[in-house]
């Protein structure tokens, strides 16, 4: 009987390890995961050079992984036992107060490479260039962040950009920021490394300070709130019993009738007449709201704005909520994603009649993008 008990843990195992088999047989494979937001791996196709360069087996590995019976909850139980030993951050994710979710601090060995390309971008430009910088999260929301943590460093990293670029026109947002989120205002959302729409308008009446636009009230926009939110570093973190964010859609609705977008990507245009696609609104990562997310090339014209001024923007994703205000104010905003726009950016100012241009990036992106360098 003894030797009974002593095997029997043994014997369990092998009874999951075999329930577990089976269940990858017989379950249907998922395309894709919502939660964690990307597609889940194939079935890789077998042949005798992937198999004896080890490619098979690699592949194999990831999608055996992806297709785990339950894979939802052994993700989640292996980020909270991680987060009751004391190992918080260790998916590159903090747990913090308020039910905020935060990147921890990223390299930013490619800080300064970018900032020269904007500046000699500049410097060879004729027309005014402005650079604005969002700020990280764990800076604004330092008082969230647990006891243990990385610095991070946006103070040292915005004094370089103030060094680097001491010819262009920089716009420092961050004792703005912290004010707002001193005051209960939420800068950032608690499950998605972008700012808010309240962020994005707070950026916004920051940067009609150097673009010289007169910024709307926030009484000027019907705000509507959409629920189950969850972004990015939720779907990154495992952390699965965080409470969903709520998102909103700040619309000025006497500019609805004469905005149109249209979005270039590759062999595609997608035409439509406004800037805001709420489609996106049903999914779990609802900030594609906004302009339809990321794609090379994106063009906003509105014959109801107060000038007739177009505006360039270099982005990334930060910029795509706060676009929506700057439409009052240029007749057409170009923005180009180097992620995706694979043309010069100059032949794009020789063809078209810029009067500003603006370089908007969060901090990290700015500091780990690879795609900038190639901005002539």
């Amino acid at each position: 009987m003894k030797k009974a008990y002593k095997a029997l843990p043994a014997f369990i195992f092998v009874i999951f390890i075999f329930a577990m088999f089976i269940l990858f047989l017989v379950l249907p494979k998922s395309k894709y995961s919502s939660s964690e937001k990307r597609y889940l791996s194939d079935m890789p196709k077998f042949s005798s050079s992937t198999l004896f360069s080890g490619e098979f087996g690699e592949k194999f590995e990831t999608y055996l992984s992806d297709h785990t019976a339950f894979r939802n909850f052994y993700v989640g139980l292996n980020t909270y036992y991680n987060l009751a030993l004391g190992n918080n951050g260790s998916s590159g994710i903090y747990h913090c107060k308020n039910n905020y979710l935060v990147n921890d601090p990223c390299e930013y060995d490619r800080l300064s490479t970018n900032l020269d390309v904007i500046k000699e971008f500049a410097e060879n430009s004729d027309i005014d260039t402005t650079v604005l910088i969002a700020p990280s999260t764990g800076y604004v929301c330092s008082d969230i962040l647990p006891k243990n943590h990385l610095k991070y460093n946006d103070d040292k990293l915005f004094d370089l950009i103030n060094e680097k670029l001491n010819a262009t026109n920089f716009v420092d947002i961050r004792n703005t920021f912290k004010s707002e989120y001193e005051n209960g205002n939420q800068i950032y959302y608690k499950t998605d490394h972008h700012w808010t729409s309240y962020g994005a308008f707070t950026a916004y009446k920051e940067l009609s300070k150097q673009l010289g636009y007169n910024p709307n009230e926030k009484d000027t926009y019907d705000i509507s709130s959409y629920n189950d939110f969850y972004g990015t570093t939720y779907s990154s973190s495992g952390f699965w019993l965080t409470p969903a964010d709520k998102i909103e859609v700040w619309d000025n609705k006497s500019n609805d009738p004469y905005i149109t977008t249209t979005i270039t990507d590759g062999a595609n245009t997608i035409n439509q007449d406004d800037m805001f696609f709420y489609d996106h609104l049903k999914e779990d990562d609802k900030y594609p709201v906004f302009i339809d997310g990321n794609h090379p090339l994106t063009v906003i014209k509105n014959t109801n704005a107060d000038s007739d001024k177009n505006l360039l923007i270099i982005k990334d994703s930060f910029a795509h909520s706060l676009v929506p205000f700057l439409a009052d104010h240029y007749s057409t905003i170009t923005l180009v994603d180097m992620r995706y726009y694979k043309d010069k950016v100059s032949k794009l100012i020789e063809d078209n009649n810029y009067d500003q241009i603006l370089f908007l990036y969060s901090i990290d992106n700015l500091s780990t993008d690879t795609d900038l360098v190639w901005l002539e």
